[in-house]
């Protein structure tokens, strides 16, 4: 299942990528090629790298690749290593479910309850916030899988060669 996601996640964020770039680029073409800027390019380059960022940090985290000062795991070995990354990942849940996945839902009912638009694209913004709580949902998927099944995507991080 959690091969299933990573390769769901990496394919979908190659393509906001491949979207992105291609936006920029018209968005570059049409202002200095054929001196009529687009009006949408710069908002959805600016929704599109929120939607990557988000979820770019759920995948990270799925595959341990996430920020860290890692002074202190390098030191220790074994259980106390184990512990310290069950720790660490209980942490990463509990920001996830309470920042990310509730205030995110709260914050996408909100803006859909107002019917808050978007000003060059005309959507609704409640679906560009959506990739808070789905990333949020990502990243709590991650964490627990890390808890529960410690050796299997943490090998890297048990064994010290992260």
């Amino acid at each position: 299942m959690r091969e299933r996601i990573d390769t769901i996640l990496s394919k979908v964020l190659i393509f906001l990528m491949g979207l992105m770039v291609i936006n920029v680029l018209w968005q570059v073409a049409s202002r200095y090629l054929v001196r009529n800027p687009s009006v949408f390019t710069d908002e959805l380059a600016g929704y599109l790298l929120i939607w990557v960022g988000l979820l770019g940090a759920a995948y990270a985290t799925g595959k341990g690749l996430h920020l860290a000062i890692d002074l202190v795991p390098r030191k220790l070995q074994g259980r106390r290593k184990l512990m310290l990354e069950t720790v660490i990942n209980a942490l990463t849940l509990i920001f996830a479910t309470l920042v990310m996945l509730i205030g995110g839902s709260r914050l996408v009912y909100l803006t859909l309850l107002l019917e808050q638009k978007s000003s060059a694209l005309s959507i609704p913004l409640g679906y560009v916030y959506f990739v808070v709580p789905l990333s949020g949902a990502l990243i709590c998927y991650y964490a627990a899988h890390n808890i529960l099944f410690p050796g299997k995507n943490q090998k890297e991080n048990l064994d010290g060669s992260h």
